[in-house]
């Protein structure tokens, strides 16, 4: 990090705090916004190294909002685990496909993704639930069918994943919505984890712009947490706003790959 020029860092850290802001508060949705940051306003040119750089700060990230959901007692340890697990494997083979596919293809499959997200939020979220869910043998087979599924897309497109983790813990456990909100978070680091790992033995993660990611993250993550608490009353309004947001940067991420990948090839 000490080799970033001032604004670079400045631009990293700014990126970080907001996605750390949006995963402490959604709990999933904020990290799709990592690599498009990382791209469109820190000026990383290769979507690769973008992604993979993106993952290994987005898997510290949730790691660290974790805790605060984990003091707060809303960690379904059981449940999340097993869910992660399975995904681990996913997540490796969704990671090693995307690191054979052109850089452009990728952007234009990941704006695709991020288009899903956004619309996927925009559903009333399920608030009932049974708190007090124990992980059973009837729950193993959803959540290791949900977890392989989940990971292989989070890995592929170099997400967190907690928009499909989210509904994916509920259907697989009838856990409530704040339940899996904060047992996603521990999928999300794994995911992550894996994907950068596997984009790192191809030099694909940069250390630097990933600890200032980090940095940032933490900073807004202790903002999330705080802000999730505060908006019981108003969250579905903000939760569409931030669908919207995540819709148009879609938009603008198909445009440009659109447009690189119709363009005539530059003559040496």
């Amino acid at each position: 990090m000490l080799g970033l020029a001032p604004d670079i860092l400045a631009l990293t850290l700014l990126s970080g705090a907001l996605v750390g802001l949006l995963l402490g508060t959604f709990g999933g949705g904020g990290s799709v916004l990592a690599a498009p940051l990382l791209i469109y306003l820190v000026g990383v040119d290769d979507p690769h190294l973008a992604i993979g750089t993106s993952a290994a700060a987005v898997a510290a990230t949730a790691l660290f909002n974790l805790f605060g959901h984990w003091r707060g007692g809303r960690v379904k340890w059981p449940c999340a685990i097993v869910f992660g697990t399975a995904g681990l494997i996913g997540s490796i083979a969704g990671s090693s496909v995307a690191k054979a596919t052109d850089g452009d293809w990728l952007l234009l499959a990941f704006a695709a993704a991020m288009a899903v997200i956004g619309a996927s939020m925009f559903r009333r979220p399920v608030t009932e639930g049974h708190p007090d869910v124990h992980l059973t043998p009837k729950m193993m087979p959803k959540l290791l069918t949900l977890g392989l599924i989940v990971g292989f897309a989070a890995g592929f497109f170099g997400i967190g994943g907690g928009f499909l983790i989210v509904p994916g813990l509920i259907a697989a456990t009838g856990m409530t919505m704040s339940a899996a909100t904060a047992s996603s978070l521990v999928s999300v680091s794994i995911f992550g984890a894996a994907t950068s790992s596997n984009y790192a033995l191809a030099g694909w993660v940069d250390p630097g712009l990933a600890s200032a990611l980090l940095i940032g993250g933490m900073i807004g993550g202790v903002g999330g947490i705080w802000i999730s608490r505060k908006l019981v009353s108003r969250a579905l309004l903000a939760r569409r706003l931030f669908a919207s947001f995540i819709i148009l940067v879609a938009a603008y991420v198909a445009t440009n790959a659109t447009l690189a990948l119709i363009a005539p090839p530059t003559v040496a």
